[in-house]
């Protein structure tokens, strides 16, 4: 049995939403804000146990096929469908937020959450700037509203931490040249270099869904996790969010990749002054490893030109900004052909004023 929760103002009965720039819950009906804690105790005071908010139609093949469910809106009564992995949405009729309890209790529940901290204004600014700085994105492109698109989303994430002991080996040479004012002399110098040590690494993190690109989520990092605080339901009013569907035992070896990587650098920087420095061998060692479960918040928007889907990416504590853009074609091609001829007179004048020169 799966409930759906709303967070409703105690004074009018609007509907609160969690504020990136107060970092409080904002009705937004009266804009009275609330605590994060207090709005909790007064809902969970409220609270009612509900059968009516069961799954409804759990029988029906349709909805288990396509992995759907449906609840039914504490505000207006209407159904409202959706992945059985999204745990925070809002409801198709009424537009309140409402949240799935069920996908973020017991094991689902997660231990931490990043508060979204940049607002949608800001991401959508940052998305206008974008656009308008790109010469070779289509006029009618640009033109096209999509800034209302951009959705704020809770993304599932796995935070690793390990003691990593690493044993490496280099090959290396450093060359230098003389001359005894007859004769230019090269020497070179060949090394093993040995390096060993240990580096600790916290809150590694590795995308726990399969519904957004891992390219995408990694080209934003990092996220500063020492803001990150105990998980409540009611960061996630107003907002999207999705539960894990990637496992923290399937998300391990990913984690273990980008430990390798980072630690590979690390000690590689230390073979600084040589020149063609190549790996012999690398035995790297794995101690006290953990996991922690995190909501990282995301601003995000996919929107589909020619034929091809682009997908756009705000870090939402940091601002970091990430998208690709389409082409216009015959812009790049025109803009290719003036360059060639600007060249060609350019070296077409140089070789007519050399000739006359000659002459």
């Amino acid at each position: 049995m799966s409930e759906l929760l709303e967070y409703k103002c105690p004074n009018c009965g609007g509907v609160l939403h969690f504020d990136a720039q107060s970092q409080k819950l904002k009705c937004l009906s009266c804009s009275t804000e609330f605590d994060v804690e207090a709005a909790e105790e007064y809902n969970n005071a409220q609270a009612v146990n509900q059968d009516d908010l069961s799954w409804l139609y759990e029988s029906d093949s349709t909805y288990k096929d396509q992995n759907l469910a449906v609840y039914v809106c504490q505000s207006c009564g209407g159904e409202v469908v959706q992945d059985k992995t999204t745990a925070a949405s809002s409801c198709p009729f009424c537009g309140n937020a409402i949240i799935v309890t069920s996908e973020v209790s017991g094991e689902l529940r997660p231990d931490l959450v990043i508060p979204f901290k940049v607002t949608k204004e800001d991401a959508k600014n940052a998305y206008r700037k974008h656009v308008q700085a790109q010469k070779l994105v289509p006029a009618i492109f640009k033109k096209r509203d999509h800034i209302d698109e951009i959705k704020g989303v809770y993304v599932p994430f796995w935070l690793f931490s390990s003691d990593v002991a690493a044993d490496v080996r280099y090959r290396a040479q450093r060359t230098r040249s003389y001359s005894d004012g007859r004769y230019r002399y090269v020497e070179t110098s060949h090394f093993l270099l040995k390096r060993r040590g240990h580096i600790a690494f916290d809150d590694v993190p590795v995308e726990g869904s399969t519904k957004i690109s891992p390219v995408l989520m990694e080209s934003i990092e990092p996220f500063d996790v020492s803001e990150g605080v105990d998980f409540e339901t009611a960061y996630l009013s107003g907002y999207l969010a999705n539960r894990y569907d990637i496992g923290k035992e399937e998300s391990i070896g990913r984690a273990n990749e980008r430990i390798k990587n980072s630690t590979e650098s690390a000690f590689r920087d230390t073979t600084a002054g040589y020149g063609m420095v190549t790996t012999v061998s690398s035995h790297l060692a794995n101690t006290d490893g953990k996991a922690r479960y995190a909501l990282l918040p995301v601003w995000l928007l996919s929107t589909v030109w020619g034929g091809k889907t682009y997908q756009f990416a705000m870090n939402g504590q940091t601002g970091k900004f990430v998208g690709d853009l389409p082409e216009d074609k015959m812009l790049t091609l025109w803009l290719f052909l003036r360059t060639f001829v600007l060249v060609f007179l350019i070296m077409a004048i140089v070789l007519i004023v050399i000739f006359m020169t000659a002459r």
